[in-house]
Order: structure tokens, then C-alpha cells, then sequence
């Protein structure tokens, strides 16, 4: 009896945009249009890319990056539900799988020490140069054409279901927490049995309710979440079964 939680970070761990937050570091807290229009859709690694360069030629070094982003609030009850995790690791497997990179993941988590809630975190790579300009690559290459270049998090999921089968590891349900458009993939993945949890109001439950509009609905149970605390409950219902 072991379930697999499958978390993104941005708008859900963390209640805002790690990339747009890092911002606040910049000159005037903004950058300059030429910059912000530089962005290509489906490119968005390439041109944090480009950010970080910027923010190195104007001398914002690793410990100002990491003080703005250790401010960055958690989602309204999360704290609490990764707590509960935690306390429940015979029942949970945790991964995150984002578009964010593992820098600002690993700050943010360690900083507030829910680091070791999770098992494996799937971002892009990211490290600081020998100049200490931070630099991030894409996470892999992939042949979805419904994801970012950089990122299919239903590759990613399929991989790490695999790798777990190999060990023997087999989950009852797969629980799906996201927000983003680039969550639907993966959710579409998903079986009967599972379930994902879209944060209310945001792009990935508008792109179910399309789906069930079109009469092509996803095909896991689908709940809809508002706080972590919605989240919770249901877990906690999960492991009283």
C-alpha cells in the first residue's frame, strides 16, 4: 500500500513564479524590454538563461539570488501538508517534477528544511559558473509536441514509474498536484485509479473542464484544490482505508 505523490513547485508548493521572482534581484526590480520580449514560447529555459546573464553582468552575486529567494511564500497550508508527508513515509513515495531548476528548489526547500519530504526532485540543472554567473540547461530532450522543449513531465513520470518497477516498487494510486499547462500531459497519463488535483482557478483545471466540455475528459478522478489543506484531507482519507 504506497502511493505516489507528484508534486510541480511553482503556484504549488510555492505560491508564486521562482523564475519571475528572481527579478527582484534585477536593477529596478525589472528588466529591461528588449530582454522581456526576448522570450519565444516553448523556450522559456533559454531565456532564464539569458536573465541570469544579465543579473551577472550587474553584479548580483549567489547570496543576494539566494536571500530573495529564500522570501518567497509557500502555498496557504503546504508547510503543514509536507509535514503530514513526512510524518507518513510509509505511505508516501514524494517527487517534484518542474519547470523551475534545481538551484532555487534547493534553496527554498532546505531553507524552510522540507527538503527531505521528497525522494527524488526532477528540474532543470542549473549551478554557478567559476565566474558566479548561474547558468541552467534543459532537463532532457524529448518528441512531445504538446511540452516545452526543455521539459515533458509525462516522460518523466513514465521513467520513474519504470525505474520503480524495476525495484519493485508498484504505487496503488498515483496523486498528481499542478497548476500549470504543462501539467496536463502528465495527468493525461494517468489511470483510473489515480487521481489529479489541479489548483483552483488556475490553467491546468480550466484545461480539464475543456477537455470534459469536448467530451474527451481526462481519465483519473479529478479534485480540485484551493489550499494545501484541501489536499490533505483527502491524503489523510487515503491512509484510513
Amino acid at each position: 500500500m504506497k502511493f505516489l505523490l507528484v508534486f510541480d513547485f511553482d503556484h504549488t508548493i510555492i505560491d508564486e513564479n521562482s523564475d519571475t521572482w528572481i527579478v527582484k534581484c534585477a536593477p529596478e526590480k525589472k528588466l529591461p524590454n528588449g530582454l522581456r520580449n526576448s522570450y519565444q514560447p516553448g523556450h522559456w529555459t533559454e531565456y532564464m538563461g539569458r536573465v541570469f546573464v544579465y543579473l551577472g553582468d550587474n553584479g548580483i552575486k549567489e547570496d543576494e539570488m539566494k536571500r530573495t529567494m529564500t522570501t518567497i511564500p509557500f502555498t496557504a497550508g503546504m508547510v503543514d501538508l509536507l509535514g503530514f508527508v513526512s510524518e507518513n513515509k510509509e505511505f508516501f513515495d514524494c517527487i517534484i517534477v518542474s519547470d523551475s531548476n534545481t538551484v532555487f528548489i534547493d534553496w527554498i526547500l532546505k531553507a524552510a528544511d522540507l527538503h527531505k519530504v521528497f525522494d527524488e526532485v526532477f528540474t532543470n540543472p542549473a549551478a554557478f559558473s567559476s565566474t558566479g554567473y548561474l547558468t541552467v540547461q534543459n532537463f532532457h530532450d524529448h518528441h512531445c509536441a504538446k511540452c516545452p522543449k526543455n521539459l515533458c513531465k509525462r516522460k518523466v513520470l513514465k521513467e520513474f514509474l519504470d525505474k520503480q518497477l524495476e525495484r519493485g516498487v508498484c504505487y496503488t494510486q498515483i496523486v498528481y498536484i499542478g497548476d500549470g499547462g504543462n501539467d496536463l500531459c502528465p495527468v493525461m497519463f494517468l489511470k483510473k485509479d489515480d487521481i489529479a488535483m489541479p489548483r483552483q482557478a488556475y490553467t491546468l483545471e480550466k484545461k480539464i473542464s475543456q477537455l470534459a466540455q469536448d467530451l474527451s475528459p481526462v481519465e483519473c478522478s479529478v479534485l480540485v484544490w484551493s489550499s494545501a489543506a484541501d489536499i490533505m484531507s483527502y491524503l489523510k482519507l487515503l491512509i484510513k482505508k
